[in-house]
């Protein structure tokens, strides 16, 4: 801005000076620069052309940075300049020459878009706080596995849909019946909200429809939850992994077909049992599952495996190498791999004594994951034409010579035990009953037996009368042991044999494809500890099948985060994730405002730093919804209504 000048005439003093005007110029929508005044300021003949000249700048900086927080006015030194700066500032703000923000309206845009309400603080109320961190974890897991998608196209309705979403969701994050689950559901989880089930309508029935419904479809969902990790992380299944393992039953599960007693990987031998086969691949992903009869043997489980292994799951033209235990890996087993045309790896069931290295065989050291060493050497057995890994583990040998040691102190103090009944009174001499207390020794202790030299010695006569017949029945004086000559118990300990078709590979490999066989212990482990597969409570066949198929389906959910967790580092076992993603919660807020009504909002609690850092890991979203707001208005009663109250008798 700056002053214009024209001679008029001052009506005051009736003599011609020179009539100011203060000017801004702009530039019109044409691009002419044209003028307009701002402020008529009349006659200054107090004031002379340097004064006019600081005025001038002095309100144009003030002018120019008005609404800038950050600018510092300076006066000038003469007090007269200053009075007119101040003066024609006036003018202009007065007359809206220029736009002034003020508190109120700076205020104002600094909420716009935000929604302002004066409430009453102490009437604020926190209620309904939900666990939601860990439900909206895997719901996003489920969204990666198009879960719904897949159930969608099977035909199934959305109220079906979000309802095993519901149940899946709920076995992941706390596995428990369908009772304890219905309760959980209801009263602590946000899982419904999440799903878009509705909450009043969840019971212990429909979750147990449910799951009959889900294991009706076993096969397809298994077949396309395959293929979609697959797909999903790039993975080939060139090695797929074979094992079995069992959990029990709470029950005496009367009238079942799979329900049958054998030999219980719990030590539950008072307990029936079922049968759950498993194949993995070593990312852990599950290719083929069966649930068998409790009494069936590890040996021969395999082969039906073998004609369900599915290679259209993998992208990958060869066939698979198929790694197995010792107990599955008979020489029949073997035979049948090789025809299916699979290459196989697993411990050989025999402790090789016969074999050959050949010349151009080298020793090859690797380490354990706590950095002891372990020797590899292929070797010839005179047994087949397969190849050996010898193996040999220093700190196995400790652990089985530390074993060894146990198990010799217990069988020499069975013994003694024996041997100092047949001098008690009462204790057991007869020559035959100390045999087979021997037996049962040798039975328990197997692996230690071998090694020793026992002698019974035999007693005289003694007579005894069962009816009219007189019977003699031999006794035993003393009992004698030693270990046998030339033989030293822990000379094999630390070695073991790996077999295997495969020629080419170098040694070092070969025993990295067989440390792949951990993954699938992990994954029983999960099963029966993080997911609670073990017991069973069901009583129906259906039922229990029903209950291990969702623990799998469940497990398909904790790997798929566990994996890309692992990927970024992040190698936390499935509880402590739950845990850390529990800190989470889905709370509802309400107060009252000024105009007595009351305010209602739910949200999710800002995930912490760990929460975050999980999230991240996973690139999921923080948060299945920002805010819900709901205002109520308070209730005006009516008099007529207050009239009907009070003419109405109580109860």
């Amino acid at each position: 801005m700056y002053f214009k000048v024209s001679m008029r005439k001052n009506p005051e003093t009736g003599v011609y000076s020179g009539y100011y005007r203060l000017v801004e110029s702009y530039r019109n929508e044409d691009g002419r620069v044209c003028h307009r005044t701002m402020v008529n300021a009349g006659y200054l003949d107090d004031l002379n052309a340097d004064q006019l000249v600081i005025i001038q700048k002095l309100i144009t900086e003030k002018a120019e940075n008005c609404n800038n927080p950050l600018f510092t006015y300076q006066e000038s030194d003469d007090s007269l300049v200053n009075k007119y700066v101040d003066e024609f500032y006036d003018i202009l703000v007065a007359k809206k020459k220029i736009d002034i923000v003020s508190k109120t309206n700076k205020k104002q845009q600094a909420n716009k878009g935000k929604d302002i309400q004066n409430i009453d603080v102490n009437s604020i109320k926190n209620k309904d706080v939900r666990e939601i961190g860990s439900e909206w974890m895997c719901h996003q897991a489920l969204e990666q596995l198009q879960f719904g998608g897949f159930l969608e196209k099977q035909g199934w309705s959305d109220h079906d849909i979000n309802l095993a979403k519901t149940h899946l969701i709920s076995r992941a994050v706390y596995p428990a019946s369908e009772l304890k689950t219905s309760k959980w559901i209801k009263e602590n989880s946000s899982v419904c909200e999440i799903t878009g089930t509705d909450i009043g309508k969840v019971t212990k029935d429909k979750l147990y429809r449910i799951s009959n419904k889900l294991y009706e479809v076993k096969e397809a969902l298994e077949n396309h939850l395959s293929v979609r990790t697959n797909e999903l992380f790039d993975i080939k299944d060139k090695i797929v992994l074979y094992d079995l393992t069992n959990t029990y039953f709470e029950g005496r599960k009367e009238h079942s077909s799979i329900a049958k007693f054998g030999r219980s990987k719990e030590k539950r031998s008072d307990a029936k049992l079922v049968v759950l086969a498993l194949v993995i691949n070593v990312e852990g992903f599950i290719k083929y599952s069966s649930i068998l009869e409790g009494n069936m043997a590890d040996s021969k489980t395999l082969e039906g495996m073998i004609n369900n292994l599915r290679v259209k799951t993998s992208t990958s033209s060869k066939k698979a190498l198929v790694v197995i235990d010792a107990g599955i890996a008979t020489d029949d087993n073997l035979k049948m791999i090789a025809s299916k045309g699979y290459d196989y790896l697993c411990v050989s069931r025999v402790n090789l004594t016969k074999y050959t290295i050949d010349a151009n065989a080298k020793t090859v050291s690797v380490y354990d994951n706590k950095k002891r060493k372990i020797e590899l050497c292929r070797v010839k057995s005179e047994r087949n034409n397969d190849y050996y890994l010898k193996v040999k583990s220093e700190a196995k040998k400790l652990k089985e010579r530390s074993m060894n040691e146990q198990f010799q102190a217990r069988f020499e103090e069975g013994l003694r035990k024996i041997n100092e009944s047949l001098s008690k009174k009462g204790g057991v001499k007869r020559l035959d009953k100390v045999h087979e207390r021997i037996g049962r020794l040798k039975q328990k202790y197997p692996s230690i037996q071998r090694y020793y030299n026992i002698e019974v010695n035999a007693l005289a006569e003694e007579k005894g009368t069962r009816g009219k017949k007189t019977q003699k029945h031999p006794l035993a004086s003393s009992i004698e042991w030693s270990v046998k000559e030339n033989i030293e118990i822990n000379a094999r300990s630390g070695i073991y044999f790996l077999r295997t078709s495969l020629e080419n590979y170098d040694e070092d490999v070969l025993w990295s494809f067989y440390n792949t066989i951990r993954e699938i212990e992990a994954s029983f482990r999960v099963l029966k500890t993080d997911l609670d597969l073990r017991p069973i409570y069901h009583k129906t066949d259906s039922s229990t099948m029903a209950h291990l198929h969702l623990g799998l389906l469940a497990y398909w959910v904790v790997n798929t985060i566990r994996y890309q967790l692992k990927s970024k580092g992040i190698n936390h076992g499935w509880k402590e994730i739950v845990r850390i993603m529990n800190t989470q919660k889905a709370v509802t807020t309400t107060a009252q405002n000024v105009e007595d009504q009351t305010i209602s909002i739910r949200r999710c609690s800002e995930p912490n730093e760990k929460v975050k850092q999980l999230y991240d890991a996973l690139k999921y979203k923080y948060a299945p919804f920002t805010r819900k707001k709901s205002v109520v208005h308070k209730m005006k009663i009516k008099k007529s209504q207050v009239a009907t109250k009070q003419e109405s008798p109580p109860i």
